[in-house]
């Protein structure tokens, strides 16, 4: 079987003797046979410039570390430590903390404001709050600078910078994408 057994690689410079020429000894068993086969091998990879298997090992072993005794970045993390480095290295601190807050909405701003407003956004530094009357919309907007107050004690200075409070919107009498202006609501009569 020719697969079991590396074939000699064929000689290539001109002037050097091939194994069964003259003026070259013959190896004198099989051992010594496959001996100058794997010279020959190693050093026409060494020409070619690729690498033999050592020097593989060693740079594999060289760029294989171990963690040792002391802690590495490889070793398990607790769950907590895992989150805010995610948090860190993608910049999302200032969200996750906006969305802590808003979780915890009643929490901050006292049971009574929250059962008649909600937090509805946060842009650049804009939170949006929605109530639901227009009395509670005015008093939400005397509140306001308490408010930033509060949520950038919470959240660290200057994360709030305004609250922009909505009151609640009428019924839109507009149905799909396409309506006549002027329209006022479904029994309009006037012309």
């Amino acid at each position: 079987m020719s697969g079991d057994r590396p074939e000699p690689a064929p000689n290539t410079e001109p002037n050097q003797p091939g194994p069964n020429q003259p003026g070259r000894s013959q190896p004198k068993s099989g051992i010594d046979l496959a001996k100058a086969v794997l010279a020959a091998a190693k050093a026409a990879a060494a020409k070619r410039g690729l690498a033999t298997p050592q020097d593989r090992r060693a740079r594999r072993a060289a760029a294989t570390s171990r963690s040792g005794s002391g802690p590495d970045d490889r070793d398990p993390q607790l769950l907590g430590t895992a989150i805010d480095r995610l948090l860190a290295d993608r910049g999302w601190q200032v969200d996750a903390a906006v969305g802590g807050v808003i979780g915890r909405w009643a929490e901050i701003v006292g049971a009574e404001l929250a059962a008649h407003c909600r937090p509805e956004s946060y842009t650049d530094g804009e939170l949006l709050v929605i109530a639901d009357s227009t009395a509670w919309a005015t008093q939400l907007r005397y509140l306001a600078p308490q408010l930033v107050h509060t949520l950038n004690t919470e959240l660290g200075h200057g994360t709030v910078t305004a609250v922009i409070v909505k009151g609640p919107t009428g019924p839109s009498w507009r149905k799909g994408s396409r309506s006549a202006p002027g329209s006022r609501g479904p029994r309009d009569t006037y012309g």
